[in-house]
């Protein structure tokens, strides 16, 4: 996964600006480019629930594919989620909102694996400043942060 989101990092930065445009709610934009991106995981036997409820909150996209591709979707499944934000605001605030979130959707569905995506749509930043990857935790359990 870790080397899936760097790739798609690498695609956002060369092709956002020409598809994010094209987009009537400039918002969903990029939301919308990463699942387009990660369909290569449909492609590959997996599954993309988007929009996954989980009480009274939602995770963005619970990826979950086999992990024995004999037995399919039917046997063990490697589960991962990944949120999504829009960087509205201090970075530290949405970072810790984002964070928080994450690690509540892992517990809940018993995730193997976390992400947290934070798109920055400001112009006035450089692409060198808006990609970037740390590895955070919260409640104990690790999340990968990524800006976009």
């Amino acid at each position: 996964m870790a080397k899936l989101l760097g790739a798609f990092q690498q695609f956002f930065r060369e092709h956002s600006d020409a598809w994010v445009e094209g987009f009537d709610y400039k918002e969903a934009g990029p939301q919308l480019l990463l699942q387009a991106f990660l369909q290569r995981i449909v492609n590959g036997g997996g599954h993309i629930n988007r929009e996954y409820g989980l009480g009274r909150k939602r995770t963005d996209l619970l990826i979950e594919w086999p992990t024995d591709e004999k037995q399919g979707m039917h046997g063990q499944l490697q589960r991962v989620v990944i949120e999504l934000k829009i960087l509205r605001g201090a970075l530290d605030t949405v970072l810790a909102k984002g964070l928080e979130q994450t690690a509540d959707y892992v517990k809940r569905v018993g995730a193997d694996e976390a992400h947290l995506i934070i798109f920055d749509r400001d112009p006035e930043r450089t692409w060198d400043e808006k990609i970037w990857r740390r590895d955070e935790s919260y409640d104990g359990l690790p999340v990968t942060v990524w800006g976009a």
